[in-house]
């Protein structure tokens, strides 16, 4: 634990180090910090990882760790080549010149930036199969920008490039991939935290609560799988991927994502390499998933989602009502409003296509507006309707007020199986648990552990307890217009009190009693206002 302590304090010491460097050369809080930060981080990643890959698969190599760079250059080419092809796939091939260590010994030589930049184009191009995003046409991303770009003034670009060389030389990641340190969400998280807002305006993204991931995890996988497709179609930087991934584990399944935003697959990507999912990388597509979806003639196993609740879709809407798509949107488009097209449910249309993503044996974890579950008509009904006569809902969990701290929308989670057993559908409301803290302008509610392994395990065991869940019938859902929230489907409960006929004849005059000197007070007060208001009298300033 001492260690893991360390290793984070000294990896958050080194991003908040790269941050003064940004803020130092003018680029504090600009756009392109973000660029910054999380691509030197990647390369410093990314270098320490082939280093430590290195040294476990040619030991003899390391008998002097400070001419490691010098150990490479001389290998011969077909060694070289060899000691390359040996390495696990997921690794990245880097050449000697690539390396920290070497740009470090060259940061005084004239041009640096222009060698920095050259670097890293040459790591983009050589690891362009396993670590480039693609987009919806098949176009593959650069992993790395010329950085030093981002500085206006030419003079300083070498200074700049040469004071990130220096921070990134002062500790290695390797002792952590030794000791197998699960710690790199925290990192992540650290990482992202000043770039990962809800202010991104149109397609601003929402971060997902760990509580939220890990229940919808859990409730998900009960047992051990193995193979496994996992997909989310609006991903942004894959908390809940990661979380699917930690449950089945990133041995056993590969992550398949779409999201619009570069933003976010690019965090996505970085999570992927901290969580060794370095393989499911060419898997991420930046793609509008409604109206592009590459995905689309390809079925998963499991599906995980928190979909934007509002869009103005109203730019592609019309290439929605296409015949391609009429089997996925079964249920229909929202139609464009008059005004407020901000406000189009767009999460409808995400909920329509993870229906028909699954696979025969699929199961689905969705994030909805809790209004969703008891809407009395319209295309919310439909789906609704569709999930129960095809026997696909597993149950709802509906989550305690400002769970998100970003949003004060009520949610809920649709729990979907394709093999759900239709008379026992857990229907739960867990609206009153969890705790409220202040966090900065917004209060939000955090779920104990013990609250996360209670609904966890009531879902799982599908045990009805009172004022928590219930367990209903296809046919009861149906009776109740199809309406998903557990409290239409709680007993009310009267307690009756046992009394003698004398005890209600004196409750009786009690009662009496207390009515007669309440009308008098009334009498009286009314009489004072009265009299109050006769003595009221008019008077010139």
């Amino acid at each position: 634990m001492t260690h893991d302590i360390q290793f984070i304090t000294k990896t958050k010491s080194l991003i908040d180090n790269l941050k003064s460097v940004c803020a130092i050369y003018g680029l504090g809080n600009d756009g392109n910090e973000f660029k910054i930060i999380t691509q030197v981080f990647l390369y410093k990643f990314l270098n320490d990882k082939f280093r430590y890959a290195v040294k476990q698969e040619m030991p003899a190599i390391v008998e002097d760790e400070k001419k490691f760079s010098k150990a490479l250059r001389d290998l011969p080419e077909d060694d070289y080549q060899f000691l390359l092809a040996a390495l696990d796939p997921n690794i990245p091939r880097l050449q000697p010149e690539h390396l920290i260590s070497h740009l470090f010994s060259k940061q005084n030589d004239g041009d640096f930036a222009k060698l920095f930049d050259d670097t890293l184009r040459q790591i983009s191009i050589q690891n362009a199969e396993v670590f480039s995003v693609k987009s919806f046409t098949g176009a593959k991303d650069i992993l790395f920008d010329e950085l030093s770009q981002f500085i206006s003034d030419s003079s300083q670009r070498d200074a700049f490039c040469k004071a990130l060389i220096n921070k990134l030389f002062e500790f290695s990641f390797e002792e952590m991939f030794k000791q197998k340190y699960d710690f790199f969400a925290t990192i992540f998280e650290y990482l992202i935290k000043d770039y990962n807002t809800d202010s991104g305006g149109k397609y601003a993204e929402y971060y997902t609560p760990h509580a939220v991931a890990r229940i919808m995890a859990q409730i998900m996988v009960p047992e051990s799988v193995k193979g496994a497709k996992c997909y989310d179609p609006s991903a942004g930087s894959g908390t809940l991927l990661m979380s699917l991934a930690h449950q089945i584990g990133e041995e056993n399944c590969t992550i398949y994502s779409e999201d619009i935003s570069q933003k976010s697959s690019n965090m996505l990507r970085l999570n992927l390499v901290l969580n060794n999912l370095t393989h499911s990388i060419p898997n991420i597509i930046k793609t509008n998933t409604i109206a592009q979806p590459y995905y689309l003639e390809s079925k998963f196993d499991y599906i995980v989602s928190n979909p934007p609740f509002k869009l103005d879709f109203s730019d592609f809407h019309a290439d929605l009502d296409k015949d391609a798509f009429k089997k996925r949107f079964f249920a229909g488009i929202p139609n464009i409003p008059k005004s407020k097209k901000e406000a189009m449910s767009i999460y409808l249309m995400f909920i329509q296509h993870i229906m028909y993503s699954l696979n025969d044996n699929g199961k689905a974890a969705i994030v909805v507006p809790t209004g969703f579950i008891t809407a009395q008509s319209g295309i919310e009904k439909k789906i609704r309707e569709r999930l129960i006569d095809n026997g696909w809902l597993r149950g709802v969990v509906s989550m305690p007020s400002n769970i998100f701290a970003s949003t004060g929308t009520n949610v809920s989670v649709l729990f979907l199986d394709k093999k759900a057993d239709n008379q026992h559908i857990v229907l739960m409301d867990a609206s009153k648990l969890g705790n409220t803290i202040k966090e900065g302008k917004n209060q939000r509610t955090v779920l104990t552990t013990a609250e996360e392994d209670e609904i966890i395990s009531t879902f799982n065991q599908k045990e009805a307890v009172e004022d928590l869940s219930v367990v209903v019938s296809k046919e009861e859902i149906a009776a109740k217009n199809y309406s998903f929230s557990a409290g239409q489907y709680f007993e009310v409960k009267i307690e009756y009190t046992d009394i003698t006929a004398d005890e209600f004849a004196t409750k009786m005059e009690n009662f009496e009693t207390h009515l007669t000197n309440l009308f008098a007070e009334g009498n009286t007060l009314d009489q004072e206002i009265q009299k109050q208001l006769k003595e009221l009298k008019y008077e010139r300033n």
